[in-house]
């Protein structure tokens, strides 16, 4: 399994590549995908790339992921990515789960994984600070993982 952040996707384009609308994001994830499916033969391994931890803020990442996913899944029956994760934690939970439901319809059609967070995560994940909170805020409740199986199941199964 090999993991792209934001950040680590912006590095991989270079520093020169400017990241207006998140151009550099979406071209070093990209880019970065693509190398890895072209240099995993040659190691004899499968290939399962993951995106990690993208917040509202950074949905144009996603969205330019999942367009290179769609072209990829037209050339070769597959994404490029074989999931994305989609924090929302930051947004309450009725948002969270809409946008999940939202994309996981897209998702469905060339068959991804989405990971989503429900709830708040805990300490510091690109960019977004929750060492502050309260631990009993930390962990989901059966009833959060009851709605979001309520919500997305009849989608797919693949979240």
């Amino acid at each position: 399994i090999i993991q792209f952040s934001h950040g680590g996707s912006q590095f991989m384009a270079g520093k020169a590549v400017d990241n207006t609308g998140q151009a550099a994001a979406i071209l070093g994830s990209v880019a970065g995908a693509h190398f890895v499916r072209a240099i995993a033969p040659a190691y004899g391994v499968p290939v399962i790339l993951h995106s990690d931890h993208c917040a509202k803020k950074l949905l144009p990442w996603f969205d330019g992921m999942l367009e290179a996913d769609e072209a990829y899944f037209k050339e070769h029956g597959e994404p490029l990515f074989s999931s994305h994760m989609l924090d929302l934690s930051e947004e309450p939970d009725d948002e969270n789960i809409a946008m999940c439901k939202k994309y996981l319809e897209r998702m469905k059609a060339i068959n991804q994984i989405l990971e989503m967070e429900i709830g708040i995560t805990g300490g510091v994940e690109d960019g977004v600070d929750n060492s502050g909170v309260s631990k009993d805020k930390l962990y989901s409740t059966p009833e959060d993982v009851f709605q979001v199986h309520a919500a997305l199941s009849p989608i797919s199964e693949k979240f």
